[in-house]
C-alpha cells in the first residue's frame, strides 16, 4: 500500500466524524430501526471517527497502533448499519443495489487500510 494511501486514512476519518455533526439526519437514517437515540449514536460514531483518525495521524507508532484498533472497532460498530442498507433497499434508491451489497464486503477493505495506516512508518 503507497505511503500517500496510509497518510489519507487519517485525515478520511477526521472528515467523515466531522460530517456526523454536520449532516446527522444523514446517518440517522441509515440507522437500523430497532436502535434507540439515533441521534447520539450519530454523534458517537462519529466522534469515535475523529478520533481515530486524529489518532493516525500522531507522530507515536503506539498512538497509531490504537487508533487503528479503535477505528477497526468503530467499522464493526457501524457495520449494522451498512448490513440494514444492504436488506432494505427500498429505502436507499437513490443509491444502487449493487453499492449496498458492495459495502459489506468493502468494510473488510477499510479495516485493513486502518491497519496499514496505523504500521505505517512515521
Amino acid at each position: 500500500m503507497t505511503r500517500v494511501l496510509k497518510l489519507l486514512a487519517g485525515p478520511l476519518f477526521v472528515v467523515a466524524g466531522a460530517l456526523h455533526f454536520v449532516k446527522p439526519r444523514i446517518y440517522e437514517s441509515i440507522m437500523p430501526d430497532y436502535l434507540p437515540a439515533r441521534r447520539g449514536l450519530v454523534y458517537a460514531s462519529g466522534l469515535a471517527e475523529a478520533a481515530g483518525g486524529l489518532g493516525l495521524l500522531h507522530p507515536s507508532p503506539k498512538v497509531r497502533r490504537w487508533a487503528g484498533r479503535w477505528l477497526v472497532s468503530t467499522l464493526a460498530g457501524v457495520f449494522p448499519a451498512n448490513l440494514h442498507m444492504a436488506l432494505n433497499p427500498e429505502r436507499y434508491a437513490q443509491i444502487p443495489r449493487l453499492a449496498l451489497y458492495a459495502r459489506l464486503p468493502f468494510q473488510l477493505v477499510f479495516a485493513r487500510w486502518v491497519l496499514a495506516s496505523a504500521e505505517r512508518d512515521a
